[in-house]
């Protein structure tokens, strides 16, 4: 029998007068979605760590992606044993496991072009200082036509440039005309020269990120081994550990994207499922504007009736905005019910100013001790006045937790696959697609975890609370006033590179940037 969920999750107390009453918010009202800012160290990973474990403990389904590693590594020891078997670890530094991720494997045909359009937001982010209308024109063709093509994966893109046997297979199975006028006439039709110009940028950046073995053999299996419309429906305990210490800042920025945008199409295809059943997912974005693309803020005004509930942190309102977008930020401001304003800068105080007016003023923003907060918290779907707060200190779990090990190993049994064998499905692929066989390595006994130091060193808890202690606790406050690019290749050039990394000897050094 399935516990009753608890309404309400504790974040903070409130400080006015030394009221110190601690105070949450409720399940409803976490649908319009959270919003925390603040500078490095004041304590935002904290809160939002006390949100998760409570949703662990309330038998919630959750997602946290992590572009550091160190928040997620510390869950991973706080799973309760009744909830082993939920937890799905999506870890790319992994050097023996692999989780399958085909961005590229869609459910319904009728989503093909929703895909194409979440990863052309990605590459037009991530790619930003090279990216061109030539670029985007090439890659979202090569996108749609790998999307008609049944087995394919982004290993597709560069063979679909230069392998002309390949890219018969492929036009042989697209749908849309125009998609299929392109590689049938117009790319057939341009001059060799213009062609390797033309495709340059893209071989350059899409091989870049294939030709990590540790990404290569997430995005290269054909067949997901990750469901997430089925971890949504079913509440699992998603954690994405996407470090930038062990697979490179873009590599992660692209990853952690991709997995939203997955998400995101996931919720979207809850339409079939009726409103009534329904069950809330939260998904929680710790630096979240290394994966925001303008594709983002449709999840932040459309997610609400597919209850994905977002919770999102960074440290500056500068992230948010590109030379040519202001849009992230705009839907930020324009759909999330609840804000929490730590410490901030100068600049972001004088803009968010506006947003606290007249309880507070940027001179309060800029001199705000750490673990203290200024918010606006959404009460029974009313935005309150803003008031202040001091977060929760660490929780501690009530709950007996599995072995950090345990948890580990039974998430790659169920959702991982060893890399011998990851690595002889992508050979077998290069074979049948015309290129070398590379020699499939042998299976190796699994590494000792190594703990990879978090970017950014965070204070020491000097004290923590319960679950115990936050029960019969008020949902809210009562409302007190209160103030070496990659030149164009032929295909026998681009075989022998594959083949080349296939075969080469794993060592610790993929792992770093």
């Amino acid at each position: 029998m399935a516990k009753e969920k608890k309404d309400v999750v504790f974040f903070a107390k409130t400080d006015f007068r030394d009221a110190d009453r601690i105070f949450g918010i409720k399940r409803a009202d976490r649908r319009q979605h959270m919003y925390v800012i603040g500078k490095t160290g004041t304590g935002k990973t904290t809160l939002l760590r006390n949100m998760v474990i409570q949703d662990i403990a309330n038998g919630e389904g959750l997602c946290v992606v992590d572009p550091h590693g160190e928040f997620v590594e510390d869950l991973l020891k706080m799973i309760p044993k009744d909830r082993l078997d939920d937890v799905v670890y999506f870890n790319p530094g992994d050097p023996d496991f692999h989780v399958g991720f085909n961005p590229l494997e869609i459910s319904d045909p009728r989503y093909k072009h929703l895909v194409a359009s979440g990863l052309m937001a990605i590459f037009t982010k991530i790619w930003a200082g090279v990216w061109s209308p030539r670029m985007e024109y090439i890659l979202n063709n090569c996108v749609l036509g790998l999307l008609d093509t049944p087995g394919t994966t982004l290993l597709g893109i560069p063979r679909l440039l230069v392998d002309k046997e390949f890219r018969q297979k492929v036009v042989a199975n697209i749908q849309d005309p125009v998609v299929k006028a392109f590689w049938s006439t117009e790319y057939e039709a341009w001059k060799d020269q213009y062609r390797n110009e033309a495709i340059a940028p893209i071989q350059n950046k899409v091989g870049q990120f294939l030709s990590v073995t540790l990404v290569r053999n997430i995005v290269g299996q054909q067949k997901s081994t990750v469901d997430f419309f089925e971890i949504m429906n079913s509440g699992k305990i998603l954690l994405v550990n996407v470090s930038k210490g062990r697979i490179g800042e873009d590599n992660s920025a692209l990853l952690g994207a991709m997995v939203i945008t997955k998400i995101q199409l996931s919720a979207m295809d809850r339409i079939r499922v009726p409103e009534e059943e329904r069950v809330d997912f939260y998904l929680y974005v710790d630096e979240f504007q290394n994966f925001a693309t303008d594709s983002f803020a449709n999840i932040l005004s459309e997610a609400r009736k597919y209850r994905l509930c977002l919770t999102m942190a960074h440290q500056y309102i500068g992230q948010l905005v590109t030379d040519v977008s202001t849009k992230v930020r705009d839907a930020i401001f324009g759909n999330v019910g609840t804000q929490m304003i730590m410490r901030v800068g100068a600049a972001d105080a004088d803009f968010l100013a506006k947003e606290l007016e007249p309880e507070f003023g940027a001179q309060d923003m800029v001199n705000l001790p750490n673990r203290r907060i200024y918010l606006k918290l959404m009460v029974d779907g009313v935005t309150s006045r803003s008031f202040s707060a001091a977060t929760l200190p660490p929780i501690k779990t009530q709950f007996e937790a599995a072995a950090e090990e345990d948890v580990i190993k039974t998430s790659r049994k169920r959702y991982a696959r060893p890399r011998y064998a990851v690595e002889e499905e992508i050979s077998e692929w290069s074979e049948v697609m015309g290129g070398p066989r590379g020699g499939s390595p042998a299976p190796r006994q699994e590494a000792p975890r190594q703990m990879i130091p978090s970017e950014e060193r965070r204070e020491a808890p000097t004290q923590t609370i319960s679950l115990k202690e936050l029960e019969g606790k008020e949902t809210f406050p009562s409302k007190e006033k209160e103030r070496k690019p990659v030149e164009p290749s032929d295909i026998d050039s681009v075989r022998k590179m594959i083949s080349d990394a296939m075969s080469a000897p794993k060592d610790e050094d993929e792992n770093e940037k």
